[in-house]
């Protein structure tokens, strides 16, 4: 399918994970591609695979946010996605009773203020043109409580959804949609690392899932490349739950 055939699609963490997967399905559908990473050898390398643009940011750096928007349109004419995708679930990230105010803000600063950030600075663009799709990465645990917390996340991908809820409505009229995608545990570098050094921490979670597996990177980029396209054209301020059951699960299948 070519459903995005030459618009440009700004994507944020393209350097792996779900941002990878989201910059090769794009340009399979015709997207010009944008890949910002903080990472600049994993950023520089998914874009030269996409032969998209890279550009090297810390999103959750105001400055770094405003130059790589700028550069997506001065490139190429015009921004029509915005995959605000990149943030961070670091160990010591963990309950409320043990995680520091040092963790606490650095989650919140990369998972929630980035993407304040980049709305702030890509919504311009889209009023400019009339058009837009925006999608901003929550969580399926912004809609659900654990017990295995890691709080700052949850709270950053909780403010997520919120503010896409928000400027999902404030600006539909506009022609401008804002969606978050909310992935339940993805099989990512990001998740295997988090897993690798507590095999019990991942089975508990595992076993809440009624399909019985993890999803695949891939399996949230189709769910972005819908939300993108003209295919969701009356879906706005919503939450996309692509979590293989969970958020629905009381028991689940044996």
């Amino acid at each position: 399918m070519q459903r995005l055939q030459d618009r440009v699609a700004v994507i944020t963490g393209a350097g792996s994970g779900i941002g990878l997967a989201t910059a090769r399905r794009f340009a399979q559908e015709g997207a010009k591609v944008v890949a910002v990473d903080l990472d600049e050898v994993a950023g520089a390398k998914a874009a030269d695979e996409v032969g998209g643009l890279f550009v090297q940011a810390d999103v959750s750096v105001e400055d770094d946010v405003v130059r790589m928007f700028r550069t997506a349109h001065d490139t190429f004419g015009s921004v029509d996605i915005a995959f605000n995708n990149a943030g961070i679930s670091p160990p010591e990230d963990d309950s409320i009773l043990t995680t520091g105010v040092d963790a606490w803000r650095r989650v919140q600063e990369v998972n929630l203020t980035s993407v304040y950030y980049c709305c702030k600075h890509v919504i311009p663009y889209m009023r400019r043109q009339g058009k837009g799709s925006i999608i901003n990465t929550a969580s399926f645990v912004a809609v659900m409580g654990s017990a295995t917390s890691q709080i700052s996340y949850t709270a950053s991908k909780g403010g997520v959804l919120a503010m896409t809820r928000e400027l999902g409505v404030q600006f539909a009229r506009e022609g401008i949609r804002v969606n978050a995608l909310c992935p339940g545990p993805v099989d990512t570098p990001l998740l295997q690392e988090l897993f690798a050094k507590d095999p019990e921490r991942a089975q508990r979670r595992l076993v809440h899932i009624p399909i019985g597996r993890f999803a695949r990177a891939e399996e949230m980029a189709a769910a972005v490349a819908f939300l993108a396209s003209d295919d969701a054209s009356f879906i706005t301020a919503s939450e996309f739950l692509v979590d293989g059951g969970i958020s629905s699960a009381y028991v689940t299948p044996l």
